[in-house]
């Protein structure tokens, strides 16, 4: 029988070493298509933005560049250790749990959360939470993962390497399931927002299949893990190592799970809710 960790916390504390550089590869994976999805919905100067567990800094200083001085942006998390690289003016980090506490002050003419729900057990009340704090004719972008659509980490098995690759990451998968991670969470994104009242609901998903970034995310995401993997009986120190070796060789094209990003407004008629 499983133990049920979901009073452990987050698998992938930000407070670890490994943190930064899982922050750094995510967004030479992801910003490019987070940023092209805030063109999208039209951010622009003035707006009041809250980025939603921002982990490092590199989405809310895009923000932060795109509303001006007459704009807001506050990035939150549980831990803000790395966001805080990204105060400056115009921008405020607070400390702030988007599944138990109250929404920061607003209301909001932008609200994102990249690879945030997925993790958090209170998913449900969190995506309320953001929904409270829009203004009338708000947006809010959520983008995340959905590792039950694509599971393989190594698409295309060809080999003992790519099986090994597979075989680790199903296993990380299971520690996150284990913590209350929703793995199929990101296909119902484009509902959930619908059911939540928003409307002009859109999505779509990316993922890369090959890339450095992938390699190095992989490297520092096994390494974050490595004795959880091991005490969980989901591999020994020696698969670690071999796998560790087999991405720094770079023997392996290693694809992350679908990116699902979902977008509406909330309605311009809708009442300021309290």
């Amino acid at each position: 029988m499983v133990r049920d960790m979901r009073d452990k916390g987050y698998l992938l504390d930000n407070r670890q070493a490994e943190a930064g550089t899982r922050f750094d590869a995510l967004s030479a994976l992801f910003d490019a298509s987070t940023f092209r999805h805030f063109e999208q919905v039209g951010v622009a100067e003035g707006w009041r933005c809250w980025e939603v567990g921002a982990g490092g800094p590199s989405v809310a200083a895009w923000l932060r560049e795109r509303v001006g001085p007459r704009g807001r942006v506050l990035a939150t998390d549980i831990d803000v250790s790395w966001t805080e690289a990204a105060v400056t003016d115009g921008v405020e980090v607070l400390r702030h749990d988007v599944g138990r506490d109250e929404p920061p002050a607003g209301p909001f003419d932008l609200i994102h959360a990249r690879l945030v729900l997925v993790h958090v057990t209170e998913r449900d009340a969190a995506l309320r939470t953001m929904v409270q704090a829009l203004r009338p004719g708000g947006r809010l972008l959520v983008e995340d993962a959905d590792p039950a659509l694509q599971p393989l980490i190594c698409p295309d098995e060809y080999g003992p390497e790519q099986e090994l690759a597979n075989r680790l990451r199903t296993g990380f998968r299971e520690l996150l399931r284990q913590r209350g991670a929703d793995l199929s969470y990101g296909r119902r994104l484009p509902r959930l927002l619908r059911e939540a009242g928003l409307v002009e609901v859109e999505a779509d998903a990316y993922f890369p299949i090959t890339s450095p970034a992938c390699d190095v995310l992989e490297a520092a995401t096994v390494r974050q893990v490595r004795d959880q993997l091991v005490a969980e009986g989901l591999a020994t120190d020696e698969e670690i190592d071999r796998h560790l070796a087999d991405v720094e060789a770079g023997r392996l094209d290693l694809a992350t799970s679908p990116m699902v990003s979902a977008w509406g407004r909330r309605p311009a008629g809708d009442a300021p809710r309290s």
